[in-house]
């Protein structure tokens, strides 16, 4: 169970949280107005009066997970309210464990709520009821990650309508926040303890189209409602900014000069999903392969040391053995420092389904090892190449001699880490920024001593 405990007295509540860092935003959420609204936060299913699950559906092992955690929340504590991206596939739910008190769908956090509230009724405190309850100016309400890192959700839903996804269909068209809104939060953040904001949404690069980039005023300036504009915003705060979920579009090549001028973190979050044009149409993705090489390389021209980390996927419906080897070369040829890939998985409701010419299961796990031992040497030599050199780190955890750091190339959670041998002895504590001399590197992390 993912939960903050609580020292308010009050009915108390567990909660699991799964899922993306989108997901994770809508637990914050969610948790902020239980707190907000006097409710106990418990760890154990035995103390909880309810339990809420936050759930995830978007590939199959993910609704697997989802359900596997509702049952065993009704088998622990009986009460259960699900709510998440699984919730709009009631029938799903109610189909495996009919017995749950409420279903909603994401981002939902008013029938959540509702649900809370007829299941639990908030504890009635005569003395202060009566009072209005105010969020302070740097109130940042519950946060699931630690104190030193956020994630800065800018936009909810999707316009793109790929063949493998069904993100449109939970979590319907892009919405943006007026980016005044978002400055706003990421400012509270800040002054709360946070020292690096992961910005999230479905589609970065579309922020404030569906808003059609209307003005929004922050600190005596006027901000656009658009991607360049919040990123400048952002970068007056003089903290790491991250973005992910960025699509490569042509206006992107205006943010990396932000991060020469080490205005943002020189990290692009992009998923590229394939590299062959004829397999990226079936996905309904951009295909012009040609220009997304010419594309990272002019990135790399103006921000030499910006990090690519991006997604694929192998085995798709109808990719040949010379589509494949395009993919292949694309990586050879993209020089990308950070990747994930997935063998393809069908998906209830994604439109790929129906596609013809699946490739064979074995065929598909084939072509998952070498795509992920080809792109394993690139990683493993473009972390080699820093060796000697003197990277700026943010520590995340101490562990014995060690502290758990990350550079200015690491995400976290999805990318790799910085082990500072003498981190302890240093006095390094979580959040904390240290130079790093590096030390040496395999195909995952980087080593190195506090840089004197």
């Amino acid at each position: 169970m993912s939960v903050i405990p609580l020292k308010t007295a009050g009915p108390r509540v567990g909660f699991v949280s799964l899922g993306c860092p989108k997901a994770l935003v809508d637990s914050e959420r969610i948790l902020s107005q239980l707190k907000v609204e006097g409710y106990q936060l418990v760890q154990s299913y035995d103390d909880a009066d309810v339990v809420v699950v936050n759930t995830c559906g978007f590939i199959d092992a993910a609704v697997e997970e989802s359900l596997d955690a509702i049952g065993e929340a009704i088998a622990e504590n009986g009460r259960v309210i699900v709510t998440g991206c699984l919730g709009r596939r009631e029938e799903v739910i109610r189909q495996a464990h009919p017995g749950v008190l409420s279903i909603s769908g994401p981002q939902d956090y008013a029938s959540v709520m509702r649900a809370v509230h007829a299941a639990l009724p908030p504890k009635h405190d005569p003395f202060v009821d009566l009072v209005p309850r105010r969020a302070g100016e740097d109130d940042i309400g519950v946060k699931l990650t630690p104190r030193h890192y956020a994630y800065l959700k800018i936009s909810e839903g999707c316009n793109h309508r790929c063949s493998f996804c069904i993100i449109p269909s939970m979590r319907g068209d892009l919405v943006s926040r007026p980016v005044d809104e978002v400055l706003r939060e990421a400012e509270r953040l800040v002054r709360g303890g946070v020292r690096e904001l992961l910005v999230v949404s479905q589609d970065t690069s579309a922020y404030g189209v569906d808003l059609r980039y209307a003005e929004r005023e922050w600190r005596g300036r006027r901000y656009e409602t658009r991607m360049q504009a919040l990123c400048e915003g952002l970068s007056e705060l003089g903290v790491w900014t991250r973005l992910h979920y960025v699509y490569p579009y042509p206006h992107v090549d205006r943010i990396v000069p932000l991060m020469a001028e080490g205005r943002l973190l020189p990290y692009l979050d992009i998923p590229f999903q394939h590299a062959s044009p004829r397999i990226l149409k079936l996905m309904k993705r951009p295909g012009a392969v040609d220009r997304t090489l010419e594309r990272i390389r002019g990135w790399r021209e103006i921000c030499p040391e910006l990090t690519i980390r991006s997604t694929f996927i192998v085995g798709f419906p109808g990719e040949t053995e010379t589509e494949f080897e395009e993919l292949l070369e694309f990586l050879d040829q993209a020089q990308l420092d950070r990747v994930g890939a997935f063998a393809y998985s069908p998906v209830e409701g994604a439109s790929a389904n129906a596609l013809p010419d699946p490739v064979d299961e074995e065929l598909k796990q084939e072509r998952l090892a070498r795509f992920m031992e080809r792109q394993a040497a690139i990683s493993a030599a473009r972390l080699e190449a820093r060796v000697g050199s003197v990277q700026r780190c943010l520590v995340d955890a101490i562990d014995g001699e060690l502290a758990i750091a990350r550079s200015r190339a690491d995400a976290p959670e999805i990318d790799g880490l910085v082990q500072v041998q003498d981190g302890a002895a240093a006095g390094l504590k979580p959040g904390d920024f240290v130079e790093v001399r590096i030390m040496g590197s395999d195909e995952h992390d980087l080593y190195g001593e506090v840089a004197r």
